[in-house]
């Protein structure tokens, strides 16, 4: 069929019919608090010059971030759920999948890129400034964003490529792994295989870095009081997003690559969500109140008085 006049058809919404209003209100309250909160911290590490350290600026991307990919699904979603079809364009359905899934991925470069951070701070203290430059911090957020945005990128343009025999995504958002699933048969898809699988050992080998980060910040750790200290106060809140983040996704990757026909709808959507909900809206709580010099600028602002 001819690509371009493509209009997919999401039927992850179609059991949700019934309580579609209740849902519109509890998404739009979710969304919003994930654009205040994020917002928020954004805003008081850019006006708070003693912030411009590179964990803090990482943070602020990490919160940037958590907005972008919100922004890829919540206003289409609540939409959706007012609408008596629930359909996307071919070119809008290309482009969500690479925002949501380039979301993905430059969250776990910037935690992979936090975890050297605190690698450095706690294990290398005297060359902490030399190797945390303005230079080097440029160069991580620049990879941060870049990266993933070529290389889910390069994924979708080769299934931008394929022929499609099908019309139906049965979830609420585009995917581009099931969009090469509803290719016709006649067509080729061992490139798009190849590229997705290096995609997940790239991101892979992130996991295995941040591994060998912590394996040295801990060692460090207990030989230091000091150290310790660092490690509850910055590391503690960075390991929590962190496993957050990869516990979200691989409850998505599980959904889409095993079988879920013993699932209900409702429950694959739900699964499918977690890593546009929880990741957006926890990271700035766990920061905000975990880190103290962000708790007491943020008091500041508002004029409470610390206890």
């Amino acid at each position: 069929m001819d690509n371009i006049s493509v209009m997919f058809f999401l039927s992850g919404l179609n059991e949700t019919r019934n309580y579609r209003f209740t849902l519109f209100a509890l998404t739009l309250l979710c969304y919003c608090l994930i654009v205040l909160l994020n917002v928020s911290l954004v805003v008081t590490i850019i006006l708070d010059k003693n912030l411009h350290e590179p964990m803090y600026i990482l943070l602020c991307m990490l919160c940037i971030n958590g907005l972008y990919g919100s922004t890829a699904f919540y206003p289409k979603f609540l939409w959706d759920l007012l609408a008596p079809v629930h359909g996307i364009s071919y070119s809008g359905c290309l482009v969500q999948a690479l925002v949501l899934y380039s979301f993905a991925a430059s969250e776990f470069s910037i935690l992979a890129f936090m975890a050297y951070d605190r690698y450095v701070a706690i294990c290398r203290p005297l060359q902490y400034h030399s190797i945390m430059s303005k230079r080097t911090l440029s160069i991580l957020v620049s990879f941060s964003w870049l990266t993933p945005v070529c290389v889910i990128g390069t994924n979708v343009f080769l299934t931008s490529r394929l022929n499609l025999c099908s019309l139906h995504i049965a979830k609420m958002f585009c995917v581009n792994w099931i969009i090469v699933k509803l290719a016709c048969s006649s067509v080729d898809t061992t490139v798009n295989n190849i590229v997705a699988n290096l995609t997940i050992i790239f991101y892979v080998a992130h996991g295995f870095f941040i591994v060998w980060s912590y394996m040295y910040i801990v060692k460090t750790c207990l030989h230091s009081i000091e150290n310790r200290g660092k490690f509850i106060q910055t590391c503690v809140p960075h390991l929590t997003s962190l496993i957050t983040f990869l516990v979200v996704i691989l409850l998505d990757i599980m959904s889409m690559r095993i079988s879920s026909s013993g699932l209900s709808q409702n429950v694959q959507n739900l699964i499918a969500m977690t890593f546009l909900i929880i990741p957006p809206l926890v990271n700035p709580l766990i920061y905000g109140f975990k880190i103290s010099k962000i708790r007491l600028r943020i008091l500041y602002f508002f004029h409470i008085k610390p206890k």
